[in-house]
């Protein structure tokens, strides 16, 4: 291999391309500043980049080889006296502190995962669980290359295990929506055991939460109580985890009947958030926000019985009605109609009940691990043989068909 350097050779295989510097950061999703700097040597991409740029450019390897090429070494030229002052003594305790401080991870490499995970928790309440898993899948994978990069600070290190400790979180979330139940189980243990090494409470709270959800959906609600005040007991004081741990074993309490206990939590979940700023974005799954708080009350309130959980229910529908066609529905307006099918049902409105039933099925956003809740309420309506009790069995069928 030639005297020629990394930048060098990049720049070669470029022009030989025939691409110009805005076009080949384009096709790589790159910053051009980053890669003319790449080219002039003033900074070395990270490895997954290098092996970007070497199959795009058809390097056959050479990009990564001149990457990956230690420089080499000056001769010596004899053995010092002891004791003697030799002039590489400074220049090399520069070298080390400057190799404690390298990385093949840039601060925009871990920047742009942040935002992408913002992205993907501000499209959950929205997004299809199907559609989100593959984009949750491809970034837990780049993460788990960069957790092996060689070069790379304690900062870094320890950011790269807080992303994967999120996006574990999340991935474990969307397959407990899809009623996956091994792999939520996979990716709730990585996740508390990525925020552990991190010591990110706030994270191994909401592995809490979401497991205490997962068993409420189960029927095991006292188990799910304790486990959402395991989560309030972890979880960092007036933070969005605690919040929702709290609001989760209301629901807890609701499904077992216990209306003092119940009033409590749903209490204490609106004396909490009361004084949360709105959060940019408001949809933001791990972010608390008032539009949470009422939702939650709808929930809280229908399967308690309590007539106010109507009242509830239709204030969320208001608020998060699509403004036009266009506008994909939000998880918490099918899920509104669910809680308002529930009072109206429990109420012997049967006909209003298979029509906000109805509304929900039709939204696309009863995830299936809501599934059964749909099925509480059609089983009111078949019981009160409702002419129409055909024709929603039937739009239950379907939806769960899928």
């Amino acid at each position: 291999m030639s005297e020629e350097s990394f930048g060098q050779a990049l720049r070669r295989h470029r022009r030989a391309a025939g691409l110009s510097q805005a076009q080949l950061a384009q096709e790589l999703h790159l910053d051009q500043g980053n890669l003319s700097r790449y080219e002039n040597d003033r900074q070395r991409p990270e490895s997954a980049t290098v092996d970007a740029l070497d199959a795009l450019l058809c390097a056959g390897g050479e990009l990564r080889a001149r990457a990956t090429a230690a420089p080499p070494r000056p001769a010596t030229r004899g053995i010092p006296a002891a004791g003697a002052v030799q002039p590489s003594d400074e220049t090399d305790a520069m070298e080390l502190a400057r190799r404690v401080a390298a990385s093949d991870i840039s601060a925009e490499t871990l920047a742009q995962l942040e935002m992408a995970f913002d992205d993907l928790a501000t499209a959950y309440p929205a997004s299809s669980p199907h559609d989100l898993l593959p984009r949750l899948r491809e970034h837990l994978g780049y993460i788990s290359q960069l957790i092996d990069a060689p070069r790379k600070t304690l900062a870094a290190h320890r950011h790269l295990l807080v992303l994967g400790g999120w996006f574990s979180l999340l991935a474990a979330t969307v397959h407990i929506d899809l009623n996956q139940h091994a792999p939520a189980t996979a990716r709730l243990r990585t996740a508390a055991g990525l925020a552990t090494h991190a010591e990110q409470d706030e994270i191994r709270a909401w592995c809490y939460e979401t497991e205490a959800w997962r068993t409420l959906t189960g029927g095991d609600y006292r188990r799910a109580a304790e486990l959402s005040q395991h989560a309030q007991s972890i979880a960092p004081s007036g933070s969005s985890a605690e919040i929702q741990a709290t609001a989760q074993e209301g629901r807890a309490w609701a499904r077992l009947g216990k209306a003092d206990a119940t009033y409590r939590t749903v209490e204490r979940v609106h004396s909490l958030s009361a004084h949360l700023p709105k959060p940019v974005p408001a949809e933001h799954h791990y972010r608390y926000d008032p539009g949470k708080a009422a939702a939650y009350t709808a929930t809280t309130l229908a399967w308690l019985g309590d007539p106010e959980g109507e009242q509830h229910a239709r204030q969320v529908i208001d608020r998060f009605r699509p403004t036009n066609d266009f506008q994909p529905w939000p998880r918490r307006y099918a899920t509104a109609h669910v809680d308002l099918a529930l009072c109206a049902a429990r109420n012997g409105r049967l006909d209003e009940a298979a029509d906000a039933a109805q509304t929900a099925i039709e939204s696309g956003q009863v995830a299936p691990s809501n599934w059964w809740r749909v099925r509480e309420v059609v089983n009111h309506v078949t019981a009160g043989k409702l002419p129409t009790a055909g024709e929603l069995q039937d739009s239950y069928r379907t939806m769960t068909s899928r």
